[in-house]
Parts: C-alpha cells; structure tokens; sequence
C-alpha cells in the first residue's frame, strides 16, 4: 500500500509544477482525504460523476487533470462546497495537474498527440504546446480521420491550406487563440480542443488548416500516460474514469 505524500510528491517533481505559471488552479494536492493508498483513479474533470466513480471502484486517491480552480476565494461556488463535502465524507484524496501535464515533454498531452500522429516533436509552441513535423506530407482529410479515430471524437476542421501537409502545431483543451501564432509562423496545420468561432474567417484568409478535435478528447491522453507510470513505481491499481462532454 502506497503513501498519498509519496505519490503527490513524486507527481509534483516529475511534471515540474514549480517552474510552471499556472494562473487557473492550484497544481498538486487539491483535497487530503485518505492516506493510505491502493487504487488511483485518473480523469480529465474532478466533477462529482468522477468522483461518485472513483468511490465505486474504491479508489483512496483521485489524479485530474482540471482542478478545482481555488486560487482565489471568489471561484469557491456552492459546486464547488459540495464536491469538497463528497470528498471530505468519503476521504477521497485529489490531485490536480493542469498546465504542468500539457506541457512535460514525455507525459504530456500536447507531446503525446503529436506521437499519436507519427509527427516528430521540434521545439516547443507558446506556453505549453509543441510544435512538430511529419517525415513525409500527409492528406489533411486522412489526417483528420486518424485523430476522430484515435481520439473517438468528431473534429470540426477548416481545411483552408494546403492538402499535403508537412508542419504541425499543437495545443489541447481551450489553445484555439494559438491559431494566431500558428497562422504567423506559417505552419500547415494547427490542432486544438475548442472551437472558436472568431478563427474562421482568419483561418480562410490566411489559408490554413485548423483542427478543432474537442476540449474533452484532447485532454485524455496525459492523465491516462501517467497510469502506468504511478502503477509500476508505487505497486497501486490504477482505473481510468471516462466521462466525455462532446465539447
């Protein structure tokens, strides 16, 4: 049986949550509850369908990747008091890793997507996105079948560039102002989370392809990397609990 102190202190180190700005949430432990751990549950949102989950599957310690937005007094709503009541009643610990999961290199979201098309990482984009490219150019409609299908999400794509793609860049979740940077830098193919409804007409006058593959489907792919990691190094039971928006 693991340690929550352990498994929290490991996560902080490993994802660098000191040297990471996160205006939005508090990164690292969010809630103490049990400490004494056996089971992880993983998710992208800490809600109580996730949580209600996680009690089922007895899991002591919860790891999301959105966090409970508390680093100031204002964003404590009457939400928030009862998932913290359902947490505090069932000491079930949670941990939060937002921007620091995005951006690390190896279990990252952003990283991780671009493996997931082949595309080879070249340096990093803005904040916590990366940038990459492919070895040989890829069909922009094949290449927005493969991330529908290995995302199971249905992309809104502006296809407005080119066909044959070489040069890929991207930010998961709500990364759709990106669009600007990528439309600078003259990269084929910008992929996000959020669609934005603004980035139309600057997508088609700059003749770009811009993905919108989902908030939710974008943002799966980290927490569910740190599984196996936290299972081996700690002998735990690790679930991953699915709850997609369609947004």
């Amino acid at each position: 049986m693991a340690n929550l102190k352990q498994i929290v202190e490991f996560l902080n180190k490993e994802l660098k949550i000191k040297k990471i700005k996160d205006k939005w949430i508090k990164n690292g432990l969010n809630f103490k509850g049990n400490n004494k751990i056996d089971t992880v549950a993983f998710a992208v949102d800490p809600c109580m369908y996730v949580f209600e989950a996680a009690k089922r599957k007895n899991a002591q310690l919860l790891i999301t990747h959105h966090g409970f937005w508390l680093k100031r007094k204002k964003d404590i709503t009457n939400v928030t008091k009862e998932r913290l009541k359902f947490l505090r009643k069932n000491k079930l610990s949670l941990a939060c890793y937002h921007l620091p999961l995005d951006a690390h290199r190896k279990y990252g979201n952003n990283a991780l997507l671009l493996n997931l098309l082949g595309a080879k990482i070249k340096k990093k984009f803005d904040d916590c996105g990366y940038e990459g490219y492919f070895k040989k150019e890829q069909d922009i409609n094949k290449l927005v079948k493969t991330i529908n299908k290995v995302l199971h999400t249905k992309s809104h794509a502006l296809l407005f560039g080119k066909r044959k793609v070489k040069t890929i860049a991207v930010v998961s979740g709500g990364g759709a102002y990106d669009s600007y940077e990528a439309i600078k830098k003259k990269i084929d193919v910008f992929w996000t989370g959020d669609a934005l409804h603004s980035i139309y007409n600057a997508a088609a006058e700059s003749k770009i392809n811009i993905i919108f593959a989902g908030h939710y489907a974008t943002e799966t792919v980290g927490v569910k990397a740190l599984m196996p990691l936290i299972e081996k190094k700690f002998k735990v039971k690790t679930i991953f609990i699915d709850n997609p928006t369609g947004l």
